[in-house]
Order: structure tokens, then sequence, then C-alpha cells
């Protein structure tokens, strides 16, 4: 089994396909570990504001069929793959580590560069999983977190409830 962290997104009916998302994952792979949910400005176009998890699992899949698996779970949630590369989305799922794998592994390039350029990715990761250590760097999340220039971006986290339990509170 492999411990894998995807990064969650949604800039369009956000809790709706956050929490749709969060069921086909849990159906599909088992028990989940969820970092609190933040709403951050969207990066790279000007559109609505995201909301960003990170959530880790275990998997038997190899990376090209959990990287399939995903794409099946934004397609089941609408996600339209005709528009330009930064742009508004339904869901957006993205593979940020599988084990410590580097490199090109099945088309997926691992880890994945967005970990150390943004922080509605990198702030979650380093909550849910703190010590872990970047596999190129060797750099804890925690410590990659500290280093980064959190005014670059702005997030915040918001109140987020999943299968009857608040796992992410607003400060």
């Amino acid at each position: 089994m492999a411990w894998v962290y995807v990064s969650i997104g949604s800039n369009t009916d956000r809790e709706r396909y956050i929490l749709s998302c969060l069921d086909a994952l849990a159906e599909r792979f088992g028990a989940l570990q969820l970092s609190s949910v933040y709403e951050s400005e969207a990066v790279g176009f000007t559109g609505d504001n995201f909301y960003n998890l990170v959530a880790g699992f275990e998997t038997e899949l190899p990376v090209g069929q959990l990287s399939a698996a995903l794409k099946a779970i934004e397609d089941a949630n609408d996600r339209c793959r005709q528009g330009p590369k930064f742009s508004g989305r339904t869901l957006d799922i993205d593979i940020l580590t599988y084990d410590q794998l580097t490199g090109d592994c099945d088309g997926v390039k691992l880890p994945r560069g967005e970990i150390l350029k943004n922080a509605f990715v990198l702030r979650p990761l380093a909550e849910l999983a703190p010590q872990a250590a970047h596999p190129l760097n060797g750099q804890s999340y925690s410590e990659l977190w500290q280093a980064y220039d959190q005014a670059s971006q702005k997030l915040w986290p918001v109140d987020f409830s999943w299968q009857g339990c608040q796992f992410s509170y607003s400060s």
C-alpha cells in the first residue's frame, strides 16, 4: 500500500463539489486524513475564490491508475476540460506525493511542483503532515511553510463539515 497526498480545489459551487469529492474518495479509498479547508483568491486568472484542502489516504493503485481514478471523480463532478488551463472549475484533484516517489511516474510528475509554489497547497499539507519530508529537498512541510512568503498569496480557513463532523474551523 502506498500513502498518497492529494490537493482538492473548487471555485464553482464549492461546498457541493468538495463534499461530493470527499464522499467519492472515501468510497474508493477508505479512511481519509483531511486538512482544514482554506479559501483563497484565484491564482493565474481573475475568478471566484477557491476552497482548497489536502487529503491523505492509502491506495494499492499504481500512480497511473490512481491518476485515472481521480480524473474520473473530477469528470463525475462536471469537470470541464475544454477551457484555458487557468480557469474556474467544479473540481480539481492533483496527486501531490505518492510515498517518496520522484520523477515522471506513469505520466505524473512527482512530487507536484505546486507544493513549493502555492500557499493553498503547502499550508494545508503542512497542517496535515507537518513532519513529513518533501521527497526532493528533505525539508519537512512545516519547515517549508515557515520559510514560505506567506504574504504572497492570501488564504484563510473556513468552517467546513463533512459526514456530520466539522473538521475545519475559521479563526
